[in-house]
Parts: structure tokens; sequence; C-alpha cells
């Protein structure tokens, strides 16, 4: 399985394409602001530049070309992106450390994110993409059409689990932007191992199809790129903010998450108390081993 990393350590590079052999970095002077133009060399066999072609592929070219010259700049303590100078595409690598690249816009919207330096599946790259490509599609405005026709993957559907029901009640409303849904699930992953996250469901409607969902071929899980994720086996823990809600993590008053359309605080806290714009409803799934809907009633200010 592949899985991209669009920024990466030079200690990666090294490993993948040097094979632990001594790579050599030749740098021009007199480059500032932190950047600095090169070429990556590797003593393996006869030697090779490294080198990225506009087309995303990367390989090695005996002799220097305009296609080898690379630029190397800091994105973080120990965090190093490379971009070929010619091709405009930035350095990415797989899990099995193969070297391919990315384009521009997509990489620096990832880094906007916050997603350095981390090995994805397929899955978590295929819903950060799309998470960071939405905006694209959603022009400048962050308010969804209530009066434009959806199509509902739920439609039609034969739904005997009270999870997928509740969603397939809310599919309209979140679709269409009268409601916002927050979904807490806690189960057991492919690795058998226990995750729990807060998912949201008006967000990832836009991004993935959730026919797939309905139908029983997938199951729903939370991921690294959901508003809130927890592995309980590695510890691994993510937050992102959506285009629906903020992530407010260090409040005394718990984890909240801030509306972005009418600024107002759906609490998950379950002995915070319910408002008048904002429910909790817990579930028993045959799915899962736990799950919660936050539904927020969205008021245009």
């Amino acid at each position: 399985m592949n899985v991209p990393l669009y920024l990466l350590t030079f200690a990666h590079w090294v490993c993948a394409a040097a094979a632990a052999e001594r790579v050599s970095l030749r740098l021009r002077e007199g480059i500032s602001s932190g950047r600095r133009t090169c070429r990556l060399y590797c003593r393996v066999g006869i030697g090779f530049h490294l080198q990225i072609h506009p087309d995303g592929k990367v390989n090695g070219s005996h002799e220097p070309n305009q296609l080898s010259v690379l630029e190397l700049f800091a994105i973080s303590q120990g965090v190093v992106g490379i971009r070929g100078v010619y091709s405009n595409r930035f350095l990415a690598m797989n899990k099995r450390g193969r070297l391919h690249a990315t384009s521009r816009e997509l990489a620096r919207k990832l880094v906007e994110h916050g997603h350095k330096g981390m090995i994805l599946s397929r899955e978590e790259f295929e819903e950060r993409k799309a998470a960071a490509e939405a905006p694209k599609t959603e022009q400048s405005s962050v308010f969804y059409s209530r009066s434009r026709p959806t199509t509902l993957a739920s439609a039609g559907k034969e739904l005997n689990d009270n999870f997928l029901k509740a969603l397939a009640e809310r599919e309209e409303a979140n679709r269409s932007g009268k409601m916002t849904s927050i979904i807490f699930i806690r189960d057991y992953n492919t690795l058998g191992r226990e995750v729990s996250g807060y998912i949201d469901y008006a967000h990832r409607l836009k991004i993935q199809d959730f026919e797939q969902y309905f139908c029983g071929r997938k199951r729903l899980m939370p991921g690294r790129s959901d508003l809130c994720y927890y592995n309980w086996t590695t510890q691994t823990s993510t937050s992102n903010s959506s285009p629906n809600f903020e992530v407010i993590y260090d409040d005394p008053n718990g984890l909240l998450f801030k509306s972005k359309r009418d600024q107002r605080m759906l609490n998950v806290d379950p002995w915070s108390g319910s408002r008048e714009d904002s429910s909790r409803v817990l579930l028993q799934s045959d799915l899962y081993v736990q799950v919660v809907l936050y539904d927020h009633s969205v008021r245009v200010v």
C-alpha cells in the first residue's frame, strides 16, 4: 500500500535513496531566507543525481541537469521540504521508501492543515487530499445552499442498525446546512486496536461517498484527519478543525467544538446539559462498541 509523505526528513531520504550509503549535498552559496538551491548526489554504483520530473516521476541521472536542481527549505525542527525547481513539484515518499512527487498546491494545503511528516494509509491520504481540495469546490462561502436539491446516499437503502438509521435521518439536514452533526465512535480497527474519535458528519458527506456505508460494504471509522482521533494502543492522538467546527481542547470545561457558522459552542461532556440549539443522542449499535451523535441546529448570524 502506498502511503505518501508530502514532507519528509532528510534522514528518510538518505535511508531510501542512498541505502545507508553516503549522500553529499552540493549547496550553492548566497541563498538566504532559509531556502537553498542544491543537488542531491547519491554514491550508489556509479552514482546519480536525484531528479524530479514534471509528471511526478522521481529517478536518478548520472549527469546533473535542470531536473536535478532542487530547493531545500525548513518546515519545522527536523523536517525539510524538497522541491524540484524546474518541475515545481515536491518530493514525497511512500511507506516502502519509494520516492515520487506531488503538486505544489496540494503540498501547500497539507502543510497549511498541519500534516507534517506523517505516514498515512491510502484511505487517510485520500481523505486529507479531498479535505485539502474541498475549498476549491466550495468557492469562498462556508454556507451550503439550502435550496439546492441534494442526492441522498441513504435513499432506498434497507437499514437495520440504529446508527445507520440515525445517519440517514440526518443526512438531508447536514447536506443542506440546516444542521451540523458530530459523530463520536469508539470501536476496533482492522488491526484489532481500539480507536475513538469525533467526525464532522457534514464535512465527511462532502468528501466521501456514503453509499458504501449505508450499503454495508464499509464501516465508518474515525481517522487522523477527523476532528479528534485517539488510538488507545499506540496512544496516538490528533485534532483538526474542519470547515464547520473549530476544535478547542484546552478549555477548563473540557473538549469543545465551536461552530464556524454561528460561533456557538458544542460541549460533548454528557453532564454539561443540553442547549436549545444542540442535542446529544446515545445510540445502541450492533456495529460499534459506542456511538454518540451531537446535533447542532445552525443559526445564521
